[in-house]
This record gives structure tokens, sequence and C-alpha cells, in this order.
């Protein structure tokens, strides 16, 4: 079976099924000069608090009373407890459960039948009304919507839409290191509301992943909150300072999904190369963030009519497509598998689907608003548009488009970079790149088959499949066996985006004031309800 060693109660009883309290006999604690037994139940003891820890229907059992006068779990008696039942029948029953449970693995938890939905899965091409069943927080059936079918909770979904909740493949989530900005447990909180159920954490200077011990301890960090899953990019080199290689077979074992420098420069080419090597020998994805930084020569702005009249600091196209032709000769060079973060310009999404062509294994994405920004938007100064890479022409923009609608570009991301107040309110170029974005990733999407530039299944599947497919993550369907993280989505509902009412800690959205149609009614995570309206 395996053993697990926590050495914090809080860790350890984390979704459990059974909780079993061991007695400390008085004797022990005498002979080994142990706190009070108050002391010792506040760090050991099962708290009521500790106990909501575990699974809703998690049960607890305990040796029963004894000679023994103090036991860990003082006062606890609640229906969830099965002591007294032990204290009477002895370790017979203690016995029977432990073999029931050792036996047929996890105690069944509490099904969900939603009813009537409109299901949308790109990834299986399902796209019709259907029942579909939750177990033990996976998907157990999909049935035609008259079938007979029951379960302990129902929805009924008439008049919505359930698809597979969002997969996000750039969250700078800050904690730790950045919590001034925003922490896990807001961002995930954000992220839940708006229908998006997995982030990738992407690493900068102030919080980044060289060990395994600080990927573990988001891990830790997330699984208290539990809003939605995070998955983390490992640093490509050391401190993302481009000189030292990271231990990337650490990371990997760690967990972490692909490995990447941010927006930081290397030291050299070669320096790259060897990076891109390394991650190869470990089938790990290098995310590169495609930017020159000699030509970008400290930028604000594209480079255009726009930044010349108002005398910006700008960024010329060629700073990215120099370095998307690089890379994808060092791509070619090494075999290294490449995914090509937050392209912006024209050159760059033909350089790409070129390369595709050459059947380079490579894919990229682009931040949602540069789908709906141009340059034009930074006109007046808007401190709430100045993102990197910046918001580039109309030409630029009609690329990109164009590169989603035919598959040069893979999947959209939501790029979502939280600041406090102050970061935003500066002259434009004394203030921080970045835009709140987890909330208006789902309902900007949704926008673009308004405006006929995808179909319905295919613009979910650049938010859902396919970035999936990207970490190699499970999630992003909806089949019998995959994780139960879905959304149920009602489209005809009319909203307007309230910056004052955002879920995240971070306000600065260009998109405050905007009209959506449609909105998330409840998101489910492991079939377990995160968001409800």
């Amino acid at each position: 079976m395996g053993v697990n060693v926590f050495h914090h109660m809080e860790e350890g009883i984390a979704d459990v099924d059974v909780v079993i309290m061991l007695r400390l006999q008085r004797e022990r604690m005498q002979s080994a000069l142990l706190p009070s037994e108050r002391e010792f139940f506040k760090l050991y003891g099962l708290t009521e608090e500790r106990m909501q820890l575990a699974k809703p229907d998690a049960i607890v059992m305990h040796p029963g009373r004894s000679t023994v006068g103090w036991k860990s779990i003082r006062g606890w008696r609640t229906a969830q407890s099965v002591i007294l039942e032990q204290v009477t029948n002895g370790i017979a029953v203690r016995m029977a459960v432990m073999s029931m449970i050792m036996c047929t693995g996890r105690r069944r938890g509490m099904s969900l039948l939603i009813r009537n939905a409109r299901i949308i899965d790109p990834a299986s091409g399902l796209d019709g009304q259907r029942n579909l069943l939750v177990n033990n927080g996976q998907i157990a059936a999909l049935t035609e919507a008259n079938a007979a079918i029951s379960a302990d909770e129902e929805i009924d979904a008439s008049g919505l839409w359930l698809f597979p909740g969002a997969v996000d493949l750039a969250a700078w989530l800050r904690e730790p290191g950045l919590d001034h900005k925003a922490t896990l447990q807001s961002e995930t909180r954000a992220a839940a509301a708006s229908g998006v159920t997995t982030l990738c954490y992407q690493p900068e200077p102030g919080a980044n992943f060289d060990s395994a011990a600080q990927v573990k301890l988001i891990d830790d960090l997330n699984r208290k909150q539990r809003f939605a899953n995070v998955e983390v990019l490992g640093n490509l080199t050391k401190g993302l300072k481009g000189e030292h290689l990271s231990n990337m077979a650490s990371l990997k074992r760690a967990g972490c999904v692909g490995v990447t420098n941010s927006q930081q420069p290397f030291h050299s080419l070669q320096t790259l190369r060897r990076a891109m090597e390394y991650a190869a020998t470990h089938d790990l994805t290098v995310f590169i963030y495609p930017l020159e930084h000699a030509l970008a020569a400290g930028g604000y702005m594209h480079e255009g009519e726009v930044s010349t009249r108002l005398g910006l600091p700008a960024i010329p196209s060629a700073a990215e497509t120099v370095a998307v032709a690089q890379t994808l000769a060092l791509a070619s060079h090494t075999g290294a598998r490449v995914h090509f973060c937050r392209l912006s310009a024209k050159l760059s999404v033909r350089l790409i689907r070129q390369a595709k062509e050459s059947d380079l294994d490579i894919s990229a994405d682009v931040a949602v608003h540069q789908l709906f920004l141009t340059d034009m938007d930074v006109s007046d100064f808007n401190p709430l548009c100045h993102v990197m890479p910046p918001l580039r022409s109309a030409r630029d923009q009609d690329a990109l488009r164009e590169g989603l609608a035919d598959g040069t570009i893979d999947a959209i991301c939501s790029d979502h970079q939280p600041h406090e107040v102050d970061a935003k309110l500066a002259p434009f170029q004394q203030t921080a790149p970045g835009i709140s974005a987890l909330e208006t990733l789902l309902p900007l999407t949704l926008r673009l088959v308004e405006e006929n530039v995808l179909s319905l299944p295919e613009a979910l599947r650049k938010i859902t499949a396919t970035p999936a497919r990207i970490i190699s993550s499970k999630a992003g369907c909806i089949s019998v066996g995959a994780p139960a993280d879905l959304v149920l989505f009602d489209p005809d509902e009319l909203w307007e985006l309230d910056l004052n009412r955002m879920y995240s800690d971070g306000k600065n959205s260009p998109f405050g004031g905007w009209n959506f149609n449609g909105a998330v009614k409840r998101t489910l995570l492991a079939g377990k309800t995160v968001f409800r309206v």
C-alpha cells in the first residue's frame, strides 16, 4: 500500500477517508518529558478545525476508553465518530472496518448527477444534451438525457452548458515572495469563479522554483485552499539568472510540467542550447518567452506610429521574431520540445507556421488581451495597457487571430499578472507591466465566437483540451474516468466587469466596464463544488 509520513497533522489529514487516533499512555508522557495534556492536544489532538480538512464523510476511529485517563480526541462526538461502537464491540469492529478499506480501496464518496445540460467536449467532439454522473471525483458515466439514473445529489442544468474547466498556461500567482500583490488563495478562488480549474504557476524573479522543496511548498499551500489545481513551471536556469542550469531531473520528479526562464535573458545562446539539451534528456517541455533583450533596449510599448507620437521608448517586432528564429534553430538542433509563450507579432506567427510544416515538436500560445487590444489603446498613456510583450499593431492582431483559426497558435492563456494598486499609479514607463486577467479569459475567448474568429468547440478547445495536452494533464476533457473538473455556464446571462468586484487581489484590468454574454454558474474541482452563484 505504501506509507506517507507527515510531520504536521494538517498535511496528513487532508482529504482522507478514515482518521484513527492512537492514545498516548500517561506513563509514557511522564517518562518522555512531554508537555501538559492541554499543550499536547493543541499540537496533536483531533480538533474540529483539523477534522474539517478530511473528506466531508470521513469517519473517526479510536482505541476507546481504557484505564488511561487521557485520550487524544477528547470531546469529539459527531455523527462521523464510531468511537462508541468500537468501545462496545472492541477490536472486531476496528479490524473489520480496516479490512474493508484495505480490500476495497477508498470509501464511496457522494455521487452527483447533472441532468439535461448541453455538454460540450472539444476533445471528443461531443456537443449535445446529456446527463453526467460524477463519483469519487471522476466522471463515472455519460447517458442520454432521458436515461434512468440516480445519485446522492442532482442538479437540473436545463438551459446551461457544461464543459471542461479551463486550463490556463500562464498565471503569475505571486505567493510566496510577492504576497503583497496577491496570494494563492485569492487567485485560485478567482480562477474557480472564472471557470478555470487548472493553473500553470509562472515563475518570476521574486517567486521561482530551483528545488523540489519549493515546488512541494506550492503544493502544500494550495492543498489548504483547493479552489483549483496548480501546476508548476520550474526554473530553466538557477534563479532565472540565465547562467547555470537548474536541476531539471529533481524538478521533474517534484512534478513540474515544464521548465522556463520566464522573461529573463540568457547569458548566451550557448546557455540556452545546453538548457534545451538537458531538458530534452528528461522529456521536459521548454517554455520560451521569445525576446531578444538587446533589441528591446528598455522599451515600453510597440515600435510604430503611436510610440513615435507619444515619445515613448519602443520595442520593435523584430525583438520577438529574432528570438523565435533563434529558438527554432536550436529546437531543430537539440530535438527539444518547445512551447512558445505569448506570441504577439505577425512574423512570429509566420515562422511558427513554417516550423510546424517542417514537423518540429513545437506549440505556441497567445495572451487573450492581445486579441482585443492594440497599441492604439496606449494612446492616452493608459497604464492598464502596459503589458509585456507590448500590445502590437492591428496588422499583428489580425495575424494572431488568423494563426488561432488555422491552428498555428495552439492555445489561449490569460497571462494573469495581478498587481497592487500602486503598481499602476505612475507615469506609463514607471508602471509594472501586466493585466489581472483570470476573470476575462473565458468571456473574451467566447467573444471570439461572437466575432466569427473561432467556432464554439474550437474556442473552448484553445483553453481546455489543447493546453492540457501541452502540459500532459488529464484535465480538459469530458470522458469516463477523467477528473470531474467542470463548469456549468449560463450562455444567456449578461454582465459587466466591475473592477471593484473582481475576485482577484489584482484589479488592474483594462476591460473594466466591458459587457459580456454568458456567466459561470458553478465550478466543480474533482467533483466538489468550489464556486457557485
